[in-house]
């Protein structure tokens, strides 16, 4: 065997990692819409979020389309629900559509007894207020485990309210406790036609996406073959973009949207904008369970000297994490296995953290939570998404996201206020030895992480959760 002929890791990572020269012109040819600066703003957390969503639905005149993975039978989901009703007697003219998941919406929460989940309340409004308005659920695969409605965004007239956030009484702040998110307001007509088009292209007409409002709901089994139908569309779908100029002033936004494992763009153009980077990356995930071609972007990256900031939660604020004062539940052993996967990730980078190259942010503020995702490359690229950037939201979810080119770096400033305050509440680990020891998890966590990594059930847990 001639032994020079072996793929390396260095030598594989080259092959799949395309030259940076072929990168740029690919990325500068994407259509986008030039949206000025000043009709771009950074929220200042989950309440201006939520005072800025009911502020926009107050003075809708034409369409409210909110796409997200669930509206919550709470106290937020109640005041949103009443604050679409109310709109829509204020202008009978005014359309109003509610997209999300179905198989998310027809069940109770993780922990709780069986119910009908949130789709009984959606048909309690109904019933007492008319039929003004449609809520409907997208179903993108035959069972929720196999991947869910993740896309992102409000339409309200021609305004876009985009956050990875969905919408109940934690994620919008209404009882003190929050589930941090990152929060925009876009106001650009064509980037909202954009978004709402594609929802009307792709589910309005879907017999696989069913009025939740409207008393009796198919079981999921009848749904098959439309669901099969949808999601071959969906794996072909794509926003309208048009090609225009960029003027003074303005910033390039293009909506992105993915949906599988292979043509995926969104997970296509969020590879080739880390492989392009020139000095810099901040990369926000929630769930500490990069996939694969993201880690190895990683660490070609940091091979050729780039910088590498990285925030997650701390175990303690992930949304699944129990305290040891409750009941342990199974999906309680989530945020010790993300753990764990960070733990492997900085011992195997431990020369860069010594450096000062790769920074690990571990964010905690109370007994609120952690749900940022996206990136900052080079001061001059942003991107929104709901993707958590793991295997789940690369391969099974339908998954969307707004690339902001600002070559004059006309938001730099906002994005690093946003990414300033976010340190507030965020400690840099130094080594993986900052981190628990596994040995000293909780007894039914250190019993389970045994049994699953016997059988190697850890590998399968981190692609579908």
């Amino acid at each position: 065997m001639n032994v020079s002929r072996l793929l390396t890791p260095r030598r594989l990572t080259r092959r799949l990692l395309p030259l940076r020269r072929f990168l740029r012109p690919q990325l500068n040819a994407l259509h986008a819409f030039a949206v000025p600066a000043d009709g771009i703003r950074v929220l200042d957390g989950p309440a201006a979020f939520r005072a800025a969503l009911l502020a926009s639905i107050a003075r809708a005149q034409r369409r409210i389309v909110i796409v997200a993975l669930y509206l919550q039978d709470d106290d937020v989901g109640r005041e949103v629900l009443d604050a679409l009703y109310a709109a829509k007697r204020a202008n009978p003219a005014l359309a109003v559509e509610i997209y999300v998941d179905w198989h998310r919406a027809r069940r109770g929460l993780i922990g709780h007894a069986d119910s009908d989940g949130n789709a009984a309340m959606y048909r309690q409004y109904a019933a007492r207020l008319g039929d003004g308005v449609a809520i409907h659920g997208v179903p993108v695969q035959n069972r929720e485990v196999f991947g869910v409605l993740h896309l992102k965004g409000f339409v309200i007239d021609d305004e876009v309210l985009y956050s990875g956030a969905s919408l109940n009484e934690v994620y919008l702040a209404r009882h003190g406790r929050y589930r941090l998110d990152r929060y925009h307001l876009l106001r650009h007509a064509g980037l909202a036609d954009s978004l709402a088009g594609f929802v009307h292209r792709h589910f309005k007409g879907s017999d696989a996406v069913i009025r939740l409002d409207r008393p009796p709901l198919p079981p999921t089994r009848e749904l098959q073959n439309p669901i099969r139908h949808l999601r071959r569309q969906l794996q072909r779908a794509h926003y309208q973009v048009p090609h225009e100029a960029l003027p003074d002033g303005a910033v390039a936004v293009t909506p992105l949207v993915g949906f599988g494992r292979t043509d995926n763009q969104l997970n296509d153009v969020l590879l080739a904008l880390l492989r392009d980077t020139r000095r810099r990356v901040v990369l926000f995930t929630p769930y500490f369970n990069l996939p694969r071609p993201v880690r190895a972007v990683l660490g070609h990256l940091l091979r050729r000297g780039c910088s590498i900031d990285i925030m997650v939660g701390d175990k303690t604020a992930n949304d699944f994490y129990i305290p040891p004062s409750e009941p342990f539940r199974k999906t309680g052993l989530l945020p010790y296995l993300y753990e764990s996967n960070l733990r492997r990730f900085l011992r195997l980078h431990r020369t860069h953290v010594m450096r000062g190259q790769l920074n690990v942010w571990l964010w905690r503020d109370g007994d609120n939570s952690y749900h940022l995702k996206g990136l900052l490359i080079d001061e001059e690229v942003a991107v929104l998404t709901g993707n958590n950037l793991n295997p789940r939201g690369w391969g099974l979810d339908l998954e969307n996201g707004l690339l902001l080119r600002d070559p004059a770096h006309l938001l730099t400033a906002r994005h690093e206020a946003e990414w300033a305050a976010l340190r507030r509440h965020a400690t840099r680990l130094d080594d993986y030895s900052a981190l628990d020891n596994p040995r000293h998890y909780p007894p039914q966590v250190r019993r389970l992480l045994r049994r699953l990594s016997r059988v190697r059930l850890d590998r399968l847990l981190n692609r579908l959760l």
